[in-house]
């Protein structure tokens, strides 16, 4: 059973970090992407970043860019976001999702979530003023 526990989230002040873990069980992921999506209560699942097996990089919003950093340790089946400069507007849900399948896609694809076939159950983030 493939299972996606992520952790590392809770309450901060407005500027502070926080650095978001997601660990896989049942099945290596180290040929396939990984990502990181949020929600905030009343609104529809965003994508934040996504990183390929082969390191490559893809961020969302431009808000997160230069604020969040997406890195993975394949030895570890682990993937993170290191998240700077938090903002109140960063409050939210954060899933943590793998992609089953291992070939290659364009970025776009990276970014919608019926993409992904394995999701964690989730961490808040709240961030306040």
């Amino acid at each position: 059973q493939v299972q996606l526990v992520e952790s590392g989230g809770g309450l901060v002040q407005a500027g502070g970090s926080l650095r978001l873990s997601c660990v896989a069980s049942g099945r290596t992921f180290s040929r396939n992407a990984m990502g990181w999506f949020r929600q905030a209560p009343g609104e529809e699942r965003e994508f934040v970043a996504a990183m390929r097996w082969t390191g490559g990089r893809i961020y969302g919003s431009d808000s997160v860019k230069g604020r969040f950093t997406i890195s993975r340790d394949n030895a570890k089946n682990t993937v993170y976001l290191q998240m700077s400069n938090l903002k109140p507007e960063d409050t939210a849900v954060y899933y943590c999702a793998a992609d089953g399948d291992s070939g290659y896609a364009e970025n776009s694809y990276y970014t919608r979530p019926a993409s992904y076939d394995y999701w964690g159950q989730g961490t808040q983030v709240t961030v306040s003023s």
